[in-house]
C-alpha cells in the first residue's frame, strides 16, 4: 500500500535537496568551467568531448536496464534480485573496461586519439567498474525515496572532479587534468555512498530473477542504447570530419547550455522516475505530479536559458582571453533552444517509463535517432560545425509528440503549465537586448541586467499568473514540515 502523504513529502523534499545540491554544484561548476575555459584551449575541450562520447557508446552495456527495473518494480526486491543485478553489472563493467583497452589500435587510427587522450579513455573505462559498486546502494535509497541521502556522494564527486581538474589545468597539465580528476571523482563517490547506505555485498546468479527484471530492463536499456547511438556514437563519427578545435567550440556551447538543464530538470527528474513509479496506480495523483514538475521546471529553466543567450556575448567581451570562444556563440543559441524543449519532453518520457509504457519511449527514441543521423550531416554541410547545434534545435521541435503520447494514458494539461513562463522569459530577453542597444555594456552593466531582468521576469509572472504561482508554492509548502 502506497502512503501518499509520505510519497509527497519525500518527493518534494527530494526535489528541494537536489535543487540545493545542484545550486551548490552549479556554482562550483560555473566557476570551474570559467577557469577551465581560461586555462584550456578549444582543442583540449574538443578532446574531452570526443573521448567522453567514445566511452558513452559503452554506457548502454553498464547495467542492461536492471537498475531501472529494480526501481520501477512494484514489489520489494529480494536479496536474490540485488545480488544477481550486482553480479551481472560487475561482469559488464569489467567487460567494458577490457574492451576499452583492447580497442586501443582502433581509437588511435579512427578517432585520432593521442597518448593523453587514450589515458583519459582508460580512466573513464575504469570508472565503469567503480560506478557498478554504487548501483545497489543507490537503488535502495531511491526505492525508499531517500533522495536527500543521495545528494552527499554527488557533491563529493563533483567537488573532487572540478577542484582537481582546475588545479591541474592551471598548472599546465592539459587533457591530463581530466584524467586524474575522473579517477578521483569515481573513488570518492564509492566511499561516500557506502558510508551512507551499505549493503551485504554478495554474488549470485538467478535466471528467474534476471528474466523477470529484463522484461522491463531490456526495453529500458534499449532506449538508452538508442540514445547513445543518437548522441555519443554520432559525436564519435562526426569528429572524423570536424577538427578538434571546432569540436571544442561545440563542447563549450553544449556545456554552457546544459547548466540550466542540470539545475532545474535534473533536480526534478532525479526524483520523478521513482516517485511516478510509486504513483502509477493512482492516475489523479500522477496527473498532478506531472503537471507540477512541468510547471516548476519551466519556471526556472526558461528565464535562465533566455538570460544566457542575451548575456553570453557581452560576458565574453568583458574578458579578453575569453574572446577565443566567440565562434561558439551561434551553437550556444541553438543548443539553448534544444534544452528548452528537452525541459518539456524529459518529464514526459520519464512518465512513460515509470508507468511501464517503455514501448512508447522506444518509438520516440527511434524517431529522434533517425532524425539526428539524417538531418545533422545536412546541417553540417550547410552551416559547418554550428550545424550540429542547428539540427539539434530543429529536431527538438518534434518533442511535442511526447505530449500526445502521455495524454493517451494521463490527461495532463500542458499549455497551462508553461505559457506564462515562456511569455515572461521572452519579454525579459527583449527588454535586456533593448537596454544593451542603448547603453555601453561592461561588468557592472551586465550584473545590473541580471538583477533587473530577474525582477522584470518576476513582475510579468505575477501579472500573468499570480494565482497560479502562489497556488503551486502553497501546494508544496506543507511537505517541508516533518511529522
Amino acid at each position: 500500500m502506497v502512503d501518499m502523504i509520505d510519497v509527497k513529502k519525500k518527493s518534494v523534499r527530494g526535489v528541494v535537496s537536489y535543487a540545493f545540491r545542484t545550486l551548490a554544484l552549479q556554482a562550483i561548476g560555473f566557476v570551474a568551467t570559467l577557469l577551465l575555459g581560461y586555462y584550456l584551449s578549444p582543442a583540449d575541450f574538443g578532446i574531452y568531448f570526443i573521448v567522453t562520447a567514445v566511452i558513452g557508446v559503452f554506457t548502454f552495456l553498464s547495467d542492461i536496464g536492471l537498475a531501472a527495473a529494480l526501481v520501477q518494480k512494484k514489489e520489494e526486491p529480494t536479496r536474490e534480485d540485488l545480488q544477481t543485478t550486482f553480479t551481472v553489472q560487475q561482469g559488464l563493467a569489467f567487460t567494458i573496461f577490457g574492451a576499452t583497452i583492447l580497442l586501443t589500435p582502433f581509437w588511435k587510427t579512427y578517432a585520432n586519439l593521442d597518448t593523453e587522450a587514450l589515458w583519459l579513455l582508460y580512466a573513464l573505462g575504469f570508472s565503469f567498474v567503480l560506478a557498478s559498486l554504487k548501483t545497489i546502494p543507490s537503488i535502495l535509497l531511491e526505492r525508499k525515496l531517500e533522495f536527500t541521502k543521495l545528494v552527499f556522494p554527488q557533491i563529493i564527486e563533483n567537488v573532487l572532479f572540478y577542484s582537481i581538474a582546475v588545479a591541474l589545468a592551471a598548472s599546465g597539465f592539459g587533457v591530463r587534468s581530466y584524467t586524474i580528476a575522473v579517477l578521483a571523482r569515481s573513488i570518492g563517490g564509492v566511499i561516500a555512498i557506502y558510508f551512507i547506505q551499505s549493503w551485504p555485498i554478495g554474488f549470485a546468479f538467478s535466471k528467474k530473477a534476471l528474466h523477470n527484471l529484463l522484461r522491463f530492463g531490456a526495453k529500458f536499456q534499449l532506449n538508452d542504447f538508442l540514445a547513445r547511438i543518437k548522441d555519443d556514437l554520432f559525436i564519435v563519427v562526426i569528429a572524423r570530419f570536424i577538427p578538434a578545435t571546432q569540436m571544442g567550440y561545440l563542447s563549450w556551447a553544449k556545456r554552457w547550455s546544459m547548466f540550466p538543464y542540470q539545475f532545474s530538470v535534473n533536480s526534478i527528474m532525479s526524483v520523478t522516475f521513482p516517485t511516478f513509479s510509486r504513483l502509477q496506480e493512482h492516475p489523479d495523483k500522477l496527473k498532478r505530479a506531472i503537471e507540477k514538475s512541468m510547471y516548476f521546471v519551466t519556471l526556472v529553466i526558461f528565464p535562465v536559458l533566455v538570460g544566457l543567450c542575451v548575456l553570453a556575448y557581452p560576458m565574453i567581451g568583458i574578458i579578453p582571453k575569453y574572446q577565443k570562444w566567440l565562434p561558439a556563440l551561434p551553437a550556444l543559441y541553438f543548443f539553448c533552444i534544444n534544452i528548452a524543449f528537452a525541459a518539456l519532453s524529459t518529464p514526459l518520457t520519464n512518465t512513460l517509463n515509470a508507468i511501464g509504457k517503455i514501448n512508447q519511449t522506444l518509438k520516440l527514441m527511434l524517431m529522434w535517432t533517425g532524425l539526428t543521423w539524417t538531418l545533422t550531416p545536412l546541417a553540417v554541410m550547410m552551416f559547418g560545425f554550428t550545424g550540429v547545434a542547428v539540427a539539434s534545435a530543429v529536431i527538438a521541435l518534434s518533442s511535442v509528440a511526447t505530449i500526445w503520447m502521455v495524454k493517451k494514458y494521463v490527461r495532463i494539461k500542458t499549455l497551462d503549465q508553461i505559457w506564462r513562463q515562456a511569455f515572461a522569459s521572452l519579454a525579459m530577453g527583449a527588454a535586456i537586448l533593448l537596454v544593451q542597444n542603448i547603453f555601453h555594456v561592461g561588468l557592472v552593466e551586465v550584473l545590473a541586467e541580471i538583477v533587473l531582468g530577474g525582477l522584470f521576469y518576476l513582475v510579468l509572472l505575477l501579472i500573468t499568473g499570480k494565482k497560479k504561482l502562489f497556488f503551486e508554492l502553497e501546494s508544496i509548502k506543507p511537505f517541508f514540515v516533518k511529522g
